[in-house]
């Protein structure tokens, strides 16, 4: 193996999501890797690349419209577009709208034969495989308009929590047909990372597995580290890796998991134990 593997010369790549945060950090060093890099996003893109596009991921016809404006061959779409709870609209802006996106990209074979697909799901998504025959059925809306109507119908799922379980189904279920086609498909499982939106929802968000951090001496996870792991599973070093969620959280999860380090409320969230407020200290 080279160092060539980790480079993105002559490549171009897509990511959703990149006028802050993870989203930016990721374009930022897969430019520095050589790539061409697109962005697409609501917000204002202040930073250089080949293309910004502005796009609202809840309308259909501006996302439509952003595919349209991108020439390929792509080799790399980064879905990191993420919302949080009290957003309307976040399911179709966390998961329906992107995997749209990707949907097109390989329809059309603008995605081509190589590339590879990386999205930004959490920690919060973790107990998916407890929920896992009403997230296929949710996936089983396979087009806009019908996933629209299914969240509709089950308003209990609008949230984020769903939208990152979707995320961790939709990556298993694709790797199969999309390594048919010769693409690969990976997630990401971020610890707390000091992001905008974190800083945002700093009370929930940044507080989970501080104990952890501080039993360890661990600094609180950043963009950068997160934009790391993306561009490494999009890159030729990652050529073998497929249908897979990876944690990017120090530790926190795997060592709660097995015991090693007391952390309920992760297992609550894998689905390992019921929640149990009592447990989290709450009368």
């Amino acid at each position: 193996m080279t160092v060539d593997l980790f480079r993105y010369d002559n490549k171009k790549v897509i990511v959703i999501g990149g006028a802050t945060g993870m989203g930016a950090a990721t374009a930022k060093l897969a430019a520095d890797l050589g790539a061409e890099v697109i962005v697409l996003d609501v917000a204002p893109i202040e930073y250089d690349c080949a293309q910004k596009i502005e796009v609202d991921l809840r309308d259909q016809a501006s996302v439509d419209d952003a595919i349209d404006s991108i020439d390929g061959p792509i080799h790399a779409v980064f879905a990191c577009a993420g919302v949080a709870d009290g957003t309307a609209g976040i399911m179709l802006i966390n998961f329906t709208s992107q995997r749209h996106i990707i949907e097109r990209l390989v329809a059309d074979e603008t995605l081509v034969s190589g590339g590879a697909v990386a999205m930004i799901s959490s920690v919060a998504g973790l107990g998916w495989r407890n929920n896992v025959e009403r997230v296929k059925d949710f996936l089983s809306s396979d087009d806009w308009a019908a996933a629209a109507a299914w969240v509709e119908a089950n308003p209990d799922t609008d949230n984020y929590g769903f939208s990152k379980e979707a995320i961790n189904c939709y990556v298993a279920a694709q790797s199969y047909p999309l390594q048919a086609k010769g693409i690969r498909i990976n997630a990401i499982l971020p610890g707390p990372t000091d992001t905008p939106l974190a800083q945002a929802n700093a009370d929930l968000w940044l507080t989970f597995g501080a104990d952890y951090r501080e039993a360890t001496g661990s600094a609180t996870l950043v963009p950068e580290q997160m934009a790391s792991t993306l561009v490494f599973l999009c890159s030729g070093a990652a050529s073998g890796v497929n249908g897979i969620t990876m944690l990017v959280d120090q530790g926190h999860v795997s060592a709660s998991l097995v015991d090693s380090f007391d952390a309920p409320i992760v297992k609550m969230i894998a689905g390992e134990i019921e929640f149990d407020l009592a447990a989290l200290g709450f009368e």
